[in-house]
Order: C-alpha cells, then structure tokens, then sequence
C-alpha cells in the first residue's frame, strides 16, 4: 500500500468528566468527540466499489483499556444472519465484525478479533510469512456488549491492555477493520480492499495514532485451578474394570517482564477440558497428523512457526506430555514469549513425570526470529529432549529458515521465498548415520496474489531424519511441487460470482532420484456462486513406487506387494452457503487405488433449527476393490452444541469407525463465568465392539474450575 494513501484514526482519550457504560448502547456523548473510521470499501462482490451499507467504527482509550464503538446501519435489519454465540465459533455462517491491531506496528503480526450480532467473542494472533497463519487457539481477556435496533446492530468492546503485547515507546499502532454482510455475501474494509490484501495482512491495514501514557499494571496473572476426577477403565474387553478418584490442583503465575515480553511458570499442568481429536482411518502408508489442542501449548504457537509451508516440523508440541495418544503427567515447566527491539523469542522448557516404567524427561524448545525490511524475517530453532537414566543420549535439533516478502513485486504485487534447513544430533548411542542424511532443506517460491496464485517449491528430507520433538511422517524423499491457481471475478454476473481453475503437480523422488510419488490434479472447473454455494469438478493421476509391502488395515488381510502403480481418477466436491439453517458439504471420489479402486464419499450435514442449537453430522466412507479381496471402512461422528449465551454452552461429540470399532463419546460444559474465569464438566465414555456388542472400555468424569487473577 502506498504510505501517502494509508487510513489514519487518533484514539480519543477519556476524559475524567467522560463516563463509560458497557452495555452496547453507545449513547455516552463522548463518542460524538470521537474520530471515526468509516468509508469501507468492498473486497467482493465488487472489488473497490463503496459498501452497500454504512460502517463507522470509533477508538477511545484510557490508561489501562482499549474501547471501540461500532456502528453496522443495515437498511434491512430483520435480514441481520446471526446464528453462533460460542467463543471461537466459526463466523462463515453470521454478519461480523473483525479487527486487527498491530501493537508494534511492524507489519508483521496482529492481534486478531471478532464479533457477531449475538455477542460471540473470536479472537486469535495473525502471522504472516508464506500466506497468512491465523493461531486461534489464542484466548485473550477482553468483553464486548452488542445491541440491535431498527437501523442495525452496535458493538462496544473494552481490551485491556494486559491482554496485549507492544512496545511502549510507540505511540502508532496498525489497525484494521471489516465487516461481513453475510445475506449478501459482502467483505468489506476500511483500507487493503483489494483481493490480494485483505484483513489478514497487516502489511494492508491503517494507522492508529495517539497510544501512549497506557499501562499494563503491576503486569502478574496468576490462573490457578482445582480438578476432580473419577474413571472406570479395562485394557480387555473381557476383563474386569478398575476404578480410580483422584483430585489435583495447579496452575500458572504468568508477569509481563516488559510490555512486550511474558514470562510465565506453570505446576501440574492438566488437559482435561481439552476437546478430543477427531478420529481417523488411515488408508496411507504414513502417519496421520493431529494438531495441537492444549491450552498452554496453542498460546504464544504462533512464535514457533518454521518453514510452515514446507511442513519439517522441528516442532510439534504433541510429542511433549503425550504417548500414544495418552497424557503423560507434566510436573512443571516454564516459558519466556514476547519480543526484545525487532526480535520475536520464545522459550519454553518442560519436565514430565515417570509413567508406566518410563522415565521421566526434560523438553526444551527455544526460537528466535529477527525482522529485517520492512517485511521479512531470518530465524532459528533448537530443541532438546533428555530422558532421565542413560538409556539414551540427549538429543537435540537445530534449525535456521528466513522469509523474504514484498508487496510491491511489479509495483503492487506480493512476492515470497522462504528456505530452510534442518538437522540434529543422534537418536541412540549406536546411531552412526551421516549429518546430511539426519536434515532436510529446502526453498520455495510464492506468487499470493488475484485473480493468479502460484508457486513452487523444493525440499529434501534425510532418510533417518526423525526430529526428537518433532514429526516427520515421510522421509527419505526429493520433493519438486509447483502449482497455479486462477480465480476470476464475474462482476457482470447475478449468478456465478467467480470461476477457478488449478493444476496442482507434485513429482517426489527417493534420495537416489527415482520416481517414488508423482501426483497431477487438475482442477478444471470450479464455480462459486453469489449465494455463496459452490462445486468443484477434478481429475487425477498418481504414480506410486511401491519398496516395501503396505498392509493397508495393519491387519494382515490386504497386503499390497512391491512395484509400481498407476492410477487415474476424478473427484466432485459441492458446499452449501454456510448462512442456511440446513445444508453440508459432499465429495465423490473415484480413483484406482494399487491394485484396484477406491470410491470415497465424504459428507456433512449441518442442521440450525434456531439460533444456539448447531448440529453437524459427519460420513466418511471408502469401498475398496483390490486383486487381494474387498473392505470399506467407515467412519461416523455427531456433534451438537446449545449455546446459552456466549458465556454458557454444552457439546456432545460421538465419534464410531469400523476399523477400530471403537464407539466414542465426549460431553463438555462450560460456564465462563467471566473472561478468563471458566468453569468445565467434561464425560468421556468410550465403547469397544466385541462379539457384536458394545463393551464398556472406559468412562471418565472430570469437573476442572480455573480463575484468573491480574494485578
């Protein structure tokens, strides 16, 4: 964006004779004083035209708060889509209001927000590099009231500023805003309007003026919790069942060092309000990937991200606290997150206790990430994971990536190269495998822009590359993978609102060149309509070398000899537009599979019969025909959720595959009592098929309260 032609507002400081009431009114006379943002200008249907209906959002702080006023004047307020009320609910069904504040305004992180007409709160921190990497798991402590009338909705939002990182010595921030009209499916924003830029790049956004004198007290949080739980398990469907009550207490002392850099400490750390994972069949050779979702470890991730675009994942926090699925006791650790001059650090060391005869162990992760011009960055990674005894040698990772980026490639265009490497030391004491083939490196190319998207890209990964904390589920490989993307505007059209077309080639060699994986996917029409409905049509081709047998079900049963496979297929995905109270998403695949051919069908169903209740059904099926004989799997899951309020909810998850024939429920509830105050009763009762009945396996009720003290 060209600085001459970026928004500015001034925050409005309070003054004492300026009384505040939080009730989403925004009738107190001090805001008439107040600057506003308005002027909004369409992203889609019509790039750069005016919105279709008025926005005027206005900024005012004190010492200790942030407060915004937003007015959404709608000339059809009984149309207003309103449907999710729980915090972090996805907001592609709903009218919405987001903002981002880049505390240190360096165009390269923000503070992410949003509201809808019935008060849900979503918020997350936005990096960008190669794209946009949005960490929603973030939970900051902020309140915002919404009221509706004849001429719209209104939202007053207070941010404290112990909530946020930045640099004191800054008095501009960099801000942003949009506003979704879903009926109309209408993206609109106060500045980077353009489909290239958008509300997820701060590099796009405006300038907030007049931050300064603001304060984040004496900086100490303290969020200790209390836990009781009682579970009833057996390992044999056969067998007899244990019991076990336990109770256990804990929790975290975080202080913010400086305005920009946290340090926090954290005792007996425990999960179990933690959502469970979405089950999986895996019909690969590979292992699956199951993101993280515990609290301490989401908050500050965004700090961790290397090379994301080519996935070496030096780093991946599941393999702390957690073995094969199962927690492993997390005595204490500690962190250190935030930001020294133009340095992003974080640090975070953790001990886990002994269980089941094995030893306990000592993680360590740290990073560093340097800003340099005035949109790249250059960093490193280390990790360490030691395991009490001499059973194994410490082993420990080391990593260096940089990100160069540019918005004004060609004027106004953006542009991206990233590289990396990646090594570490020895897995055991026997290991006597070469440097080179303990690493992986690679470099990639990226084009982000519309209506032409495209890159390319290249890595190699060791074959004994296996990263101590860390995951690598396939290695020894060359990988080439370019791929473009042309997405189109119909500005002119009543129906059909943009056009796409892909092809997407990834050529993957084994370390001695040879062919191992080679995919084309050829997009040849995708259409999405101005309701928001849209469907996909697409080919395949997949070559497969084949060196060892696979046996596909780990069962013996189908066993897939060494050689090589061609196979061709098509596959038609189509969604609904997610503001209807019914609809889903579907997709048909057919596609030789080995020796045979596999048809897949994924779909789900959503059902919204009134505001609060939302309930998603989900199929995944395949029928596989193979010279070695036939299955099909299948994999089923219910969830549905009331919201009371935006502070008071209950999910239900049931989870059941055919291959596991394990038959799974969880059931939450939680009352936030206030922000960052939240009491949980989670039940998880799990089945396992056995002679054509459902046995008992374990059932597990846990009731957790936490609170947050600030100082």
């Amino acid at each position: 964006m060209d600085a001459q032609n970026t928004p500015e507002i001034h925050a409005y400081r309070l003054q004492p004779e300026d009384q505040i009431r939080l009730d989403g009114r925004l009738d107190e006379d001090f805001w008439e004083k107040v600057e506003a943002a308005d002027g909004f200008l369409q992203q889609e249907p019509l790039e750069g035209r005016p919105a279709t209906e008025r926005t005027e959002v206005r900024i005012a702080i004190d010492e200790e708060n942030m407060y915004i006023g937003a007015w959404f004047y709608d000339s059809e307020p009984d149309r207003i889509k309103a449907f999710q009320r729980r915090r972090d609910a996805e907001l592609d069904t709903d009218d919405r209001f987001v903002f981002i504040l880049d505390t240190y305004n360096d165009q390269r992180q923000a503070y992410y927000f949003e509201v809808n007409p019935l008060g849900l709160m979503g918020d997350g921190i936005l990096r960008t590099g190669q794209g946009s990497e949005l960490n929603r798991a973030w939970d900051g402590i902020w309140r915002a009231w919404v009221t509706r009338d004849d001429k719209g909705w209104y939202a007053e939002i207070r941010i404290p500023f112990m909530t946020l990182n930045f640099d004191a010595k800054k008095e501009t921030w960099g801000v942003n805003f949009l506003r979704t009209i879903r009926r109309k499916n209408e993206e609109t924003l106060w500045t980077g309007f353009e489909r290239k830029a958008g509300i997820e790049r701060p590099q796009d956004a405006g300038k907030l003026h007049g931050m300064r004198k603001i304060t984040q007290g004496l900086g100490v949080e303290a969020i200790p919790y209390a836990i009781t739980s009682q579970s009833n398990s057996r390992f044999d469907p056969e067998g007899e069942s244990t019991q076990e009550f336990s109770y256990n207490a804990g929790g975290e002392v975080n202080y913010n060092i400086s305005p920009n850099l946290k340090a926090g400490v954290t005792i007996n750390t425990d999960f179990a309000e933690t959502e469970v994972d979405d089950r999986q069949v895996n019909l690969t050779r590979f292992p699956l990937f199951f993101p993280e979702r515990r609290d301490f470890f989401l908050q500050g991730a965004n700090v961790f991200v290397f090379a994301p675009s080519s996935n070496p994942n030096p780093y991946f926090s599941r393999r702390i606290g957690l073995r094969d699925f199962e927690p492993v006791p997390i005595s204490h650790g500690g962190r250190l997150i935030g930001r020294i001059r133009e340095t992003d650090v974080g640090l975070v060391h953790v001990r886990t206790g002994e269980q089941g005869g094995i030893p306990g162990e000592n993680f360590t992760v740290g990073r560093v990430l340097q800003n340099i011009s005035d949109e790249s960055t250059v960093g490193a990674i280390y990790t360490r994971r030691a395991m009490d005894g001499d059973s194994l040698p410490v082993q420990e990772t080391y990593g260096a990536d940089i990100n160069l980026s540019t918005s004004r490639f060609f004027g106004n265009k953006n542009f991206q190269f990233e590289a990396f490497f990646v090594g570490h030391t020895p897995t055991s004491f026997k290991d006597t495998t070469d440097q080179w083939d303990r690493s992986v490196r690679g470099f990639r190319f990226n084009y982000p822009n519309q209506p032409w998207d495209a890159h390319v890209s290249y890595r190699e990964f060791g074959i004994n590359y296996d990263p101590a904390v860390g995951f690598a589920p396939r290695v020894g490989f060359r990988r080439v993978q370019p791929s473009v993307t042309y997405n189109p505007l119909l500005e002119n059209s009543k129906v059909i609102r943009e056009l796409s077309w892909q092809y997407y080639f990834e050529y993957l060699m084994m370390m001695d060149w040879r062919p191992a994986t080679v995919n084309h996917n050829i997009r040849f029409l995708g259409i999405r309509m101005e309701s928001g409905d849209e469907i996909y049509f697409n080919v395949h081709r997949n070559f497969e070398f084949l060196d060892l047998p696979f046996d596909i079900l780990r069962d013996g049963e189908f066993v897939v000899d060494v050689g090589n496979y061609v196979n061709y297929g098509y596959s038609v995905e189509a969604s609904t537009a997610p503001f209807r109270r019914v609809g889903g998403q579907i997709s048909y695949m057919d596609i030789g599979f080995w020796t045979g051919r596999q048809t897949s069908v994924m779909a789900n169903f959503f059902l919204r019969p009134f505001i609060g209740l939302n309930m998603t059904g989900s199929w995944e099926h395949s029928q596989v025909d193979l010279v070695e004989g036939s299955f099909n799997t299948h994999l089923f899951r219910l969830i549905s959720s009331y919201d009371f309020s935006p502070w008071v909810s209950i999910n239900f998850n049931v989870q059941y595959d055919n291959v596991t024939r394990f038959l799974g429920t969880n059931t939450r509830f939680i009352w936030v009592i206030d922000p960052g105050n939240t009491f949980f009763i989670v039940h998880n009762h799990n089945w396992q098929e056995f002679n054509q009945r459902l046995i008992t396996m374990e059932t597990q009720s846990t009731i957790k309260l936490s609170y947050t003290f600030r100082f």
